[in-house]
Order: structure tokens, then sequence, then C-alpha cells
């Protein structure tokens, strides 16, 4: 029983870190059409950030937390304006071909601004250690924050597209982008700002994930994976379905790797094609029964 519930909150934390990276993917392809292949390169950008401001400079990793996550954000608006606003409108091809040749560009800047080893970051002191939880099992305090922190996202997530007039604004220039500029909404900086949105979730996930997962030049390619994976089962353009895609995938990897280890990394791909299977647009996407 004591394993059963270790794997089920590794599953929660897994899965809730995903969440976070894989909406930002979401946000951007149900505001902009858009499926960003840069996507990962931005969550490895934060993580580095984050390393280079608690290792390099000394600061605390709130500090890094709150800034790294802003410095992606603003690297994302360079971006749009420079680079992604040609393709706006045109065939999602153009985007894919687009975006993956902007990862291939910040894979090689992250290489030559930080080189090809692997740096680490420790958790901070308040969040070291483990705690124990009921049933006598001992699980790390850092992951327990990392539950936490998706948590708090999915809650604000929530409150945003159903509660705020900035949620209805991007709803309304994701639906109808032609009705929205004639009701006078700006379309051109909501596009901007989802962008820029969803990097600073990708940053974010990259900075929560720096203690717990070696930073490297590859981690972006990885994470975008599993970020695909995520929307592929949930619906691409789904909210509820990046969650339900991250708990599932996050389920996976934390069952699979405890009582399947010989074939846990092929699980995640399996668990895909039987969705496809049964609902080709995803659990929660356009066309989803």
């Amino acid at each position: 029983m004591t394993a059963f519930f270790t794997a089920l909150l590794n599953s929660l934390d897994i899965g809730l870190l995903l969440f976070v990276i894989a909406v930002g993917l979401n946000i951007v392809f149900g505001v902009l059409n858009v499926i960003n292949f840069a996507h990962g390169a931005l969550y490895m950008i934060g993580a580095y950030l984050g390393f280079s401001l608690i290792a390099m400079l000394g600061w605390p990793f709130w500090a890094a937390l709150i800034v790294a996550p802003l410095g992606v954000a603003a690297l994302a608006v360079v971006l749009d304006r420079l680079v992604l606003r040609f393709i706006y409108g045109r065939e999602i091809t153009d985007s894919l071909l687009l975006t993956f040749a902007l990862l291939l560009v910040l894979n090689e800047s992250v290489r030559m601004i930080w080189g090809s080893g692997i740096h680490v970051v420790e958790p901070p002191a308040l969040l070291a250690g483990t705690l124990e939880l009921p049933g006598g099992v001992l699980y790390p305090v850092y992951n327990l924050f990392v539950i936490g922190v998706g948590l708090t996202m999915l809650a604000g997530l929530w409150a945003l597209f159903n509660r705020s007039r900035v949620g209805r604004i991007m709803r309304a220039a994701s639906l109808d982008p032609d009705m929205a500029k004639a009701l006078g909404i700006n379309t051109r900086l909501v596009v901007t700002g989802a962008f820029a949105f969803g990097a600073w979730l990708a940053a974010v996930g990259g900075v929560v994930a720096a203690p717990m997962r070696a930073i490297d030049p590859g981690m972006g390619d990885k994470i975008i994976i599993e970020s695909f994976i995520v929307v592929v089962i949930g619906g691409l353009g789904s909210f509820p379905g990046a969650l339900i895609g991250a708990l599932v995938l996050g389920a996976i990897h934390a069952f699979g790797g405890r009582y399947f280890p010989e074939v846990n990394m092929v699980l995640p791909f399996i668990g895909m094609a039987l969705v496809l299977l049964v609902k080709p647009n995803g659990l929660m996407g356009k066309g989803a029964a």
C-alpha cells in the first residue's frame, strides 16, 4: 500500500508539472493556431536562466522563480515580433517548419552560452529533505511543493479563462479573430500576449523542474515530446484536455516505472496510440464525443 501511495504522489508530481508546461503549448495553439515546436526550448531556457541566477549569481530560488520566466516571456515577445508574426494566418505546416527551425537555433544558442555540460540546482533549504506522510510514507518536500505549484497554476488558469476579462478576450480572439477585431479588441496585442504567456508557463516549469532534473541542452527535446503526448491524449487546444492528458501521462510514468520498468519507455506512446484509436481528436478535443 505504501508503494502504491508513493506512486500516486509521483503521478501527481509528474502530471501537474507536465500540465504547467503543456498547457502553454495548448494556449499558443488555441489563440495563434500555431503548433510551437520551440516550446521545449523555452522551457529549457527557463531552467538555464534559473540555474544562472541561483548557482552563478547567488540569487535565492524564489527570486529566480519570478525573474527567469519573465525573461523568457520577454524573449518570446522579441521572437513574436521578429519571426513568428510572418506565419500567423498561414498553413499550419508553415508554423511547424518555422518553430522547428527556431528550436534548432535556440538549442545551439544554449550550447554556445552555457556549454554542453550538465548542471544541477539544489532545492532551497526550506524545501530540502523529506516529510513523513500518513501511513509512514516518506516523500521529498520539494516534490510536494511541485504538486502545490501545479494545483495553484491550475486554479489560477481556470480563474483567468473563466472569471476574468483578459481570459474572455483571449477566448474571443481565438474563436473569431475578425469579430473580435470588429469589436475593438487589439488582436495583434492578444496574439503577442498569448505567445509570451505560453512561454512564461514553459519557463515556470523549467525553473521548478531544475532542482529535480539535470539541466542539459537536450532537456527541451525531451519535454516537447512529452508535451505533445499530453496534448494528443487530452485534445489539441483544450484546457481541460491538457490537465487530463498530463495526469494520464504522469500516471503512466509513475506506475509504469514502478510496476513495468522493462517497458516504461514505450508505455506513453502505447497510451497515446490507444487514445487515438478510440478518440482521434483526443479525450477532450474538438469533435470528441
